[in-house]
């Protein structure tokens, strides 16, 4: 078990990094959370998960361990595999998640791709008793609904852009996020303005 990453950040992408630790580059899944926190050339530590399948060896990243603890609990739902946790995870804080299912909240859970009403159902009977009570938390979505644009410049900032393309990409997007309505997805977002960097360089 890989409990730990401590090195320096040798690559940013829209999903992942890749840590150089003793000469060697480990990609490490994260979500654009925890990317926005990266810098390139800059010192890193993130709490890690492996997940280990028969043809593959995934790591997972987080910026603090309370995230990495709340990704390996929702693993033990039924039908949710790390691709989902992670999801639930770049939506949500865990502290949103924990006050969702204390709140049997089904609209937070379905403003997660792939999680359909039926699916949020399920999955707040599962995790009733497994996430544990919310450590006083704002209301579930509202910080990533305030901190959308934040989060998305950060993360922007971090992947190596300037500040002025940083602005614009999120200005691009921010109609996008408008019509979504309800809590805004940070990882579709950054995708989004990622796309929109691309076709004006």
């Amino acid at each position: 078990m890989i409990a730990f990453l401590s090195g320096t950040v040798a690559a940013l992408a829209p999903d992942a990094a890749v840590i150089e630790v003793g000469g060697v580059g480990m990609a490490v899944q994260c979500t654009p959370n925890t990317l926005s926190t990266l810098r390139l050339g800059r010192p890193a530590r993130l709490h890690t998960s492996l997940v280990v399948r028969e043809d593959s060896l995934t790591l997972y990243g987080f910026a603090d361990d309370d995230e990495r603890q709340v990704f390996e609990l929702l693993q033990t739902a039924s039908g949710v595999g790390p691709r989902l946790a992670q999801a639930m995870l770049a939506v949500h804080t865990p502290d949103a998640l924990r006050r969702a299912v204390a709140t049997a909240d089904e609209k937070a859970l379905t403003a997660v791709p792939g999680i359909g009403k039926k699916g949020a159902q399920k999955l707040l009977l599962e995790l009733k008793d497994r996430l544990g009570a919310p450590v006083g938390a704002p209301a579930v979505g509202a910080p990533v609904t305030q901190g959308w644009r934040d989060q998305l410049h950060a993360a922007l900032i971090g992947l190596g852009y300037a500040t002025r393309e940083a602005d614009e990409a999120v200005a691009a997007v921010t109609p996008q996020a408008e019509a979504a309505g309800g809590t805004p997805q940070v990882g579709q977002l950054l995708k989004a303005a990622l796309q929109t960097l691309n076709r004006a360089r």
